[in-house]
C-alpha cells in the first residue's frame, strides 16, 4: 500500500480509499518508519473505515526524543502559565469547532452513540483543557513564614516528559483528562491511544499545532502494548511520568516497567461499581440514574454500576421497573441520534462479553431480558440474585449486563460492596442524610455518588482503591503528579554578631 504523508493540519487517503491516520511526532503527521498500517474497524459495520500508522519501538523512541527536546530546549516549560493558558484555551476552541469530526471519529472507532460522543464527550474534552489551563494559571502556591528569620515557599515545576496511555471506551475525553493537566503544568506529552480507537487522538494533535502549541509538546504514537509501542514507551528512561487508564493486569505490567527507572505512575484501573438502593430512596431518581450508570456506552465504562444491591422490601418493584426501563432502550446504529445502545467496541470484546452472557445460567441467577443481536450487539441484560461468588458478581464484564441482589441491613450492604477486589466507585440512594454520610464513609472506594452518578467536580480527587488503581488525579492531585514540588527556604534576616 502506498501512503502519502499528510501535513500536520491535514489528512490523506490511502490507495484503498480509506482515510490515513498517522503519528504526530515533533509537529509533523508521519507514517511509521516501517510503513506498516493497521485498520480501524467500525464496530457497527464490522468493516475498516480508516488505515492507521502501526508504530514500533522505533516510532515510540522518536516521539519520546521529540518530547525530550521540546522540554529541555523548547519554550513550553519556560512559558508563563498565563501564556500556556491562552494557547490551551485556543486549543479548546478548536476542539469545539471540530466537534462533529471528533465525535464521529469516536463513534466510528468504538460504536459509541453519536448523541453521547457529540453531546457529552466533546464538551467534556474541551472542558478538561479549559479547567486545567485555568487551574495551573490561578492556583496559588504556599508561603510559610518561620520564626527563625526565614521563610519557605513552594514551587511546582513541570516534571518533564509524560507518557499518557488511554483506553478505548471514552477516547478523546480520557485522553484529555491526561494530556490537559500535563500540558497546563508545562510538561511535554507522548500519547498512545488505544489501538481500537486511534483516530480522535491524531485529530486533537493536529488541532493543538493549529492552536500554536509548539512542535514536540504534544506527540501521538499509534500501536499495540506488549512488545510494541506501549512497552517501548513505559520502559524508556527519558520518560518522567506515566499515566494510564485501563485494565488492572495491564496496569501491573506498566508499574513493573516504570519501577525499573523509578518513574512515578498514576493508574486508574478496572472497576466493579456497586449501587446500593435503600428502601427510603426516591425510586424514580434511583432507577433513572441506575439505568444510566450501567448501560451508558453499552456498559463499557470502568465506573459502571454493574452490581446493584436493593433493600429487600423494595426488591420486586425495583426489579420490575428497572427491567422495563432497560428493555425500552433503543439499540441500533450508533450514528442514528435516537440510538442509546450501540455495538460492543470490537470482535474480541464482544467474544468476552458473550462468554459472560452465555454463562448466566451457571450463575443460578434469574435472567430478565437481554439477547445477542446481529453483529457485535448485546442488549441490556438483568440477572437477579446470582450466586455471590459467580463471575457475573465478581468480575468486570464491561458490557450491558447487570446483577441485582437483595440485602436486609445497612451493615450487610456495606460488607457486600466492600467484598470485591475493586474499589473504584459506588452509588448510594437514600433520603436519610445521616445514613448517606455513614455509608459513604464506610465504603472502600475512590468516589461515592449519593443519589446521582458521574457528576464530576474536576477539583476533586479521582482514582481507585485496591485493584482499581494507584494515585489520584484532578485539581491539586494532578498538580502533585505532573510537577516536581520544590521547597525554597529563604533567609530574611541575619542574626546579630
Amino acid at each position: 500500500m502506498s501512503i502519502t504523508v499528510p501535513g500536520a493540519a491535514g489528512s490523506s487517503v490511502s490507495d484503498d480509499g480509506l482515510p490515513f491516520v498517522g503519528h504526530v511526532i515533533d509537529g509533523e503527521e508521519v507514517p511509521s518508519r516501517s510503513g506498516h498500517v493497521f485498520p480501524s474497524i467500525d464496530p457497527y459495520t464490522r468493516e475498516p473505515w480508516a488505515q492507521v500508522a502501526l508504530g514500533t519501538a522505533v516510532d515510540a523512541g522518536l516521539a519520546v526524543a521529540a518530547a525530550r527536546r521540546a522540554f529541555d530546549e523548547g519554550p513550553w516549560p519556560r512559558m508563563s502559565a498565563g501564556r500556556r493558558r491562552e494557547l490551551i484555551h485556543r486549543f479548546a476552541d478548536l476542539i469545539e469547532e471540530h466537534a462533529d469530526e471528533l465525535a464521529m471519529a469516536d463513534t466510528h472507532d468504538m460504536g459509541k452513540p453519536i448523541t453521547q460522543s457529540r453531546g457529552n464527550d466533546v464538551p467534556r474534552t474541551a472542558l478538561n483543557f479549559r479547567f486545567f489551563a485555568d487551574h495551573a494559571a490561578l492556583t496559588p502556591a504556599e508561603v510559610l513564614p518561620m520564626d527563625s528569620g526565614h521563610h519557605t515557599y513552594t514551587r511546582f515545576d513541570p516534571a518533564g516528559v509524560v507518557v499518557a496511555i488511554a483506553p478505548w471506551n471514552f477516547p478523546m475525553m480520557l485522553e484529555s483528562w491526561k494530556v490537559a493537566p500535563a500540558l497546563a503544568w508545562g510538561n511535554t506529552v507522548v500519547l498512545k491511544p488505544a489501538e481500537d480507537s486511534p483516530v480522535s487522538a491524531t485529530i486533537m494533535a493536529r488541532l493543538a499545532l493549529e492552536a500554536g502549541i509548539p512542535p514536540g509538546v504534544f506527540n501521538v504514537v499509534h500501536g499495540y502494548g506488549p512488545d510494541s509501542v506501549g512497552e517501548a514507551l513505559t520502559g524508556n528512561p527519558d520518560v518522567d511520568r506515566i499515566t494510564f487508564t485501563g485494565e488492572s493486569t495491564t496496569g501491573k505490567a506498566i508499574a513493573r516497567a516504570a519501577s525499573a527507572n523509578l518513574v512515578p505512575v498514576s493508574l486508574e484501573l478496572g472497576g466493579k461499581g456497586a449501587n446500593v438502593v435503600f428502601e427510603d430512596a426516591d425510586l424514580d431518581n434511583a432507577i433513572d440514574w441506575s439505568i444510566r450508570a450501567v448501560f451508558t456506552n453499552a456498559g463499557q465504562v470502568c465506573l459502571a454500576g454493574s452490581r446493584i444491591y436493593v433493600e429487600r422490601p423494595l426488591l420486586d418493584e425495583f426489579v420490575d421497573r428497572f427491567a422495563a426501563a432497560a428493555n425500552a432502550m433503543v439499540v441500533g446504529d450508533p450514528k442514528d441520534p435516537v440510538t442509546q445502545i450501540g455495538p460492543l467496541s470490537s470482535g474480541a470484546h464482544y467474544t468476552k462479553v458473550r462468554g459472560y452472557f452465555d454463562s448466566i445460567p451457571e450463575s443460578n441467577g434469574r435472567q430478565i431480558g437481554g439477547e445477542l443481536g446481529e453483529g457485535w450487539f448485546v442488549t441490556p441484560t438483568v440477572v437477579v440474585e446470582p450466586d455471590r461468588d459467580s463471575p457475573h458478581q465478581r468480575e468486570e464484564i464491561f458490557g450491558p449486563i447487570v446483577t441485582i441482589t437483595p440485602f436486609d441491613t445497612e451493615d450487610e450492604a456495606i460488607r457486600e460492596v466492600n467484598d470485591s477486589p475493586y474499589g473504584l466507585n459506588a452509588m448510594v440512594f437514600t433520603e436519610d442524610l445521616t445514613r448517606a454520610h455513614r455509608v459513604s464513609a464506610a465504603l472502600v472506594v475512590g468516589t461515592v455518588w449519593v443519589n446521582c452518578f458521574f457528576v464530576r467536580d474536576l477539583r476533586a480527587p479521582f482514582g481507585g482503591a485496591k485493584a482499581s488503581g494507584v494515585g489520584r488525579e484532578g485539581g491539586n492531585f494532578s498538580r502533585e503528579f505532573f510537577t516536581e514540588p520544590k521547597a525554597v527556604v529563604m533567609q530574611m534576616s541575619r542574626p546579630a554578631h
